[in-house]
């Protein structure tokens, strides 16, 4: 069978698995939990950093997710290939005509779909609500951008998760590590530049460059952009971001860099797997 083939036949099993943890429903229920709550919420109140109503619930939705997403995308990812390899289904599944290389594409594609579906699914749904319900004018160029970053942040941390199921064999240890590196994306958002910046007296320059190291960090200037092109509150960082980089140029980033890790780190973790022994 030829690469795809393969790939498609495990997508299959590992899709059976998903359904049966029921994965899907509870990233659909944390959605509409999420865009239910910002709904009632956000238009009840005016403008706030450019947008009115519905803008509003879209820009707290967003940043929600840029801490929750990462937290989904280590927890569907982290634990899959040595748990495998410990219930033995991953020996029993490459016993048959199947490689290394369709399997571990075949278990990323479905674990990507299971993430990403149910965010392209609730965003426009919950726009569609406000609209519907409340009167709301949708901002929709706002709402396709925070897709497209959000959608972005999920490659990339789903990427991380598999690098820590390949190399990481023992569960436990596998399941600390995701919760230590999600602890440090998000921390690393604001309290790891604040403590950085009241220790030493840093240009823009440096603070930006240490801030877009971070792919959360990356996300959340790609939508502060779309809401606040001028970036005040960030203060000379802000005016430097603004003026030498751009709103468009902050997008590129916020898309770019994640994907560009998230490969990285899919890459790696492909090749570790096709070289480490099974068991």
């Amino acid at each position: 069978m030829s690469l795809w083939r393969e790939a498609a036949v495990v997508a299959r099993l590992d899709f059976a698995e998903v359904r049966r943890s029921r994965w899907l429903i509870f990233c659909l229920l944390v959605h509409a939990v999420l865009a239910g709550t910002f709904v009632l919420v956000g238009l009840r109140e005016s403008g706030v950093v450019g947008f009115t109503g519905m803008g509003r619930a879209l820009m707290s939705w967003s940043h929600a997710l840029l801490f929750l997403l990462p937290l989904l995308a280590l927890s569907a990812t982290g634990q899959v290939v040595n748990s495998a390899r410990d219930d033995g289904s991953l020996e029993l599944l490459l016993s048959n005509p199947v490689s290394r290389a369709a399997y571990f594409l075949g278990t990323s594609l479905v674990r990507v779909l299971a993430l990403v579906l149910p965010l392209l699914v609730a965003m426009p749904v919950m726009a569609l609500v406000g609209t519907v319900a409340f009167g709301q004018q949708v901002p929709w160029g706002f709402l396709v951008r925070g897709m497209a970053v959000s959608t972005s942040l999920l490659l990339c941390f789903v990427a991380i998760g598999l690098l820590i199921s390949v190399m990481v064999r023992n569960q436990a240890k596998a399941l600390m590590l995701t919760i230590l590196v999600w602890i440090a994306g998000v921390a690393l958002i604001d309290f790891g530049l604040v403590g950085v910046m009241l220790q030493w007296e840093l240009p823009p320059q440096a603070v930006f460059a240490l801030a877009v190291i971070n792919p959360v960090q990356c996300a959340r200037l790609a939508l502060l952009s779309a809401a606040q092109p001028e970036l005040s509150t960030f203060g000379p960082v802000g005016f430097f971001l603004a003026n030498r980089i751009g709103a468009n140029g902050l997008l590129l980033l916020g898309l770019g860099w994640p994907l560009l890790l998230g490969v990285t780190a899919w890459v790696w973790s492909l090749a570790s797997f096709r070289r480490r022994d099974l068991l």
